[in-house]
Formats: C-alpha cells, sequence, structure tokens
C-alpha cells in the first residue's frame, strides 16, 4: 500500500459496509506461546514484505502494516485461490479513491516458522495494481490483529520481525518506551513534535505507519492551518505518491526537526498533504510517521502494554540527504521487468535530460532493466551519479545520462 513511495500509505480505514451484513468468521485458533521467533522479510519500496499462506496455499508475500487492522488478501487472489467471499465493502485509504471489496468467509492465513498461529483472513480488496508500483507480488496486508499477539521487534537493519510472548517479554536496554494509544481501527497513535523552518514547536499526535515508505507526512488540515506550505518554503510536488485509496497529492519539503520522546531527528524530508479526501485529510491527526523515519530503529511494537519501544538503530544520526532521479516507475509484464516511466518531476535531473512519460528504461549502464527491480533501481538513484539510460520511446531508442541530485 514512492520515490518517497507511495506506497504510503496503507493506511486502511473502513467507510461503508453494504449488501450483506458481516459474514460470522471462523474463531482462530490461539497461537502458541511462542519461543522467540525469528521471521525475515524483504524490503521492497521500503515496505516490509512477508511470507505468508492462506488455507495450505503457495507462499503469498503480504504487507506488514501498522496502518492496518485485519488481514486483507487481493480480490483477483482470493478467487483464484477459491476463497468464499460474501457481501461488499467499500474501503478508502490514502487518496481520495474507494476500493470495492467483499467479506473473506472461513479462511485463514499462517506463517511458515510460527508453530500454532493462524487468523482469518477478514477482506479481499483489488490491491493488484500496487503490485505493478511495487514491482512485486502485492498478495494482502497484515496489521494489529497480527501485532497484539505478540511484541514484534522489527529489525530494519537486519530485515527481520522477531516475534516475543509478549507475557514473558522484558526490555533492558538504550532504548525509550513510547506510550501509545489506539484508535478506533487500531493503529498506534504517538505523541510528537514538529518544529517548521523559522517556526514554533508544535505538538500532535501522529500514526506510526511502517506500511508507509515516506518518512513525515502531514495531513493537509493541519497543514493548512498552521499555514506550513508557505511561499518562501522550497518544496517540489510529490510524484509517485498513493496506495490503496489512489493517488496523494502535496508538495515534499522540509521542517527544521521531528522530536518523538528524547530523540530529535534534524531536518526530515515531508510530504505536505494536499489532499481533499482520505487518510492524509484526517482532520483528527496531524500525520503520519513512516518508514524512513522508523527505519533509524529498532522497534518494539508491545501492544499489550500500550508502548511502543524506539532503540536508536547505527543509522540513527544519518541525515536525510538522499539524491532523486524525478522519475516515478511502475513493473509491467511477466515478473514486473519492464520498467516504464509514469511521471516526471519537472526541473528535475529526468527531465532535465528530457525523460517522458510512458519511457520504457531498458538498460541501466551495462545492465539490462529486466535484471533489476524498481526497489533496486530506486535505491540506485539515491546516489549522485552517472547512469548511462537506454530509452525506448516508441519505435525510437534513446541513450541519456542521468545524475540524481539532492533536491529539497
Amino acid at each position: 500500500m514512492n520515490r518517497k513511495t507511495l506506497l504510503a500509505f496503507f493506511l486502511i480505514l473502513f467507510l461503508l459496509a453494504t449488501a450483506t451484513p458481516h459474514p460470522v468468521q471462523k474463531s482462530s485458533q490461539p497461537a502458541a506461546t511462542p519461543a522467540t521467533v525469528s521471521i525475515p522479510f524483504e524490503l521492497v519500496i521500503r515496505h516490509i514484505v512477508v511470507g505468508v499462506m492462506i488455507d495450505n496455499s503457495r507462499p503469498l508475500s503480504f504487507v506488514f502494516d501498522t496502518g492496518d487492522k485485519v488481514a486483507i488478501v487481493d480480490s483477483d487472489l482470493a478467487k483464484d485461490l477459491g476463497l468464499k467471499l460474501e457481501g461488499q465493502i467499500n474501503v478508502g485509504g490514502t487518496g481520495s479513491d474507494f476500493l470495492r471489496g467483499s467479506f473473506v468467509k472461513e479462511s485463514t492465513w499462517t506463517l511458515p516458522g510460527v508453530a500454532g498461529f493462524s487468523q482469518p483472513v477478514m477482506l479481499a480488496l483489488p490491491l493488484r495494481r500496487l503490485a505493478a508500483r511495487f514491482g512485486h507480488d502485492f498478495d494482502g496486508i497484515i496489521g494489529s490483529d497480527f501485532i497484539k499477539r505478540y511484541v514484534v521487534e522489527v529489525d530494519y537493519a537486519a530485515r527481520k520481525l522477531v516475534l516475543h510472548d509478549k507475557d514473558k517479554f522484558s526490555y533492558s536496554g538504550p532504548g525509550e518506551s513510547i506510550p501509545i494509544e489506539f484508535d478506533h481501527q487500531g493503529h498506534p497513535l504517538i505523541e510528537a513534535e514538529i518544529i517548521p523552518l523559522g517556526g514554533a514547536s508544535i505538538k500532535r499526535r501522529f500514526v506510526l505507519d511502517l506500511g508507509s515508505g515516506g518518512g513525515l507526512a502531514l495531513h493537509s488540515p493541519f497543514v493548512t492551518e498552521h499555514q506550513l506550505l508557505s511561499p518562501t518554503l522550497k518544496t517540489i510536488r510529490a510524484i509517485g505518491a498513493g496506495g490503496a485509496g489512489g493517488q496523494s497529492v502535496g508538495r515534499i519539503g522540509r521542517i527544521s526537526e521531528l522530536k518523538i520522546g528524547k530523540f530529535r531527528i534534524a531536518s526530515p524530508t515531508v510530504l505536505f498533504s494536499e489532499d481533499k479526501a482520505g487518510a492524509f485529510a484526517n482532520e483528527s491527526l496531524a500525520g503520519n510517521i513512516g518508514q524512513q523515519v522508523a527505519s533509524k530503529f529498532k522497534l518494539y511494537l508491545d501492544y499489550e502494554h500500550a508502548r511502543i519501544i524506539l532503540e536508536p538503530a547505527a543509522t540513527f544520526n544519518e541525515p536525510f540527504a538522499k539524491a532523486s532521479s524525478g522519475l516515478a516507475l511502475m513493473g509491467e509484464g511477466v515478473g514486473y521487468s519492464t520498467l516504464r516511466v509514469i511521471d516526471v518531476l519537472e526541473n528535475s535531473p529526468a527531465s532535465e535530460v528530457g525523460l517522458q512519460k510512458d519511457d520504457v528504461i531498458t538498460k541501466v549502464n551495462d545492465k539490462l532493466a529486466s535484471e533489476l527491480t524498481i526497489t533496486k533501481l530506486s535505491e540506485m538513484f539515491e546516489r549522485s551519479v552517472p547512469y548511462k539510460l537506454t530509452i525506448q520511446r516508441g519505435d525510437r531508442t534513446l541513450q541519456v545520462t542521468l545524475r540524481p541530485r539532492k533536491l529539497v
């Protein structure tokens, strides 16, 4: 659910249920008290992707998302797997669109390596379009219903989730325990402060949203209330931003500081939302704190004790100084191996060398683009070094040299 990605943005809100009532779900089996269990994950466009199974299916790729509550499966996949679907539900998230889905009846998901664990799959929603934005299979989402069964340690550096017995967990380390509360959808809310450039400190509540590949996203009512998008603030148009609810609009810039507990994060990049509807137009919260901030820590999600422990990682003091190409991409075809340009930022390295929407990148330096992924290419373009790109534009083949640079 980026280039400050996207895919932010899987804050799933139940907005309207229609047709038949919610079906009664089969009770999940109580999870056996686990020894500490380590679950590897991939980081795909800054999103945590874990392998799961539904009813003994083939391995599936689900996004781990604190901005979600129940287990959600892609609608087309649900039909392919022969899952029982009932009723209709309209769901919104980041962006102004609604997704029409169904309730899932009598199916459970399991996590390989976690003996005795299963939980119901609750919803089927059309998520396939997000797979193209990931350049990776996107089969579903898991959230707080799973997290609250354990203390979940999120270790970005080691690319693993560690599940601890919530009744036996005890922490001793250099981290700080941050109290949390939960909204009606089970999303964790924390208190944090922002200091705008040249402004005074503002303390508000934020969603800790590990399903967002961005850093800090400020909701449009909060931006308007505090006049944060002043004409003197240097910003660029947000491209490739959105999630399950469609495209999100806004500007990317910076604030002076983000403070969470005792931790001060200097000059983070920020999405100043201009959305008129959807999750980023939520008036009750200031914004979302996503992966680019969260990955500066090892996190312990201890929902049982209404806290999140933040332990600074080795990367904590690294500045937000990554370069940008000015490109937003999507993957097409088998294995998402066709890398197509879906947006080009004005006054960026990409626009300056003449790249256009619908161009297809076929080579980067001497490497076929089909051997790369969107994640790998995005990571490469965060370095300010020259890249020789071979481009297919209709029946023409072009070559350009792209050198990403810091834009804000």
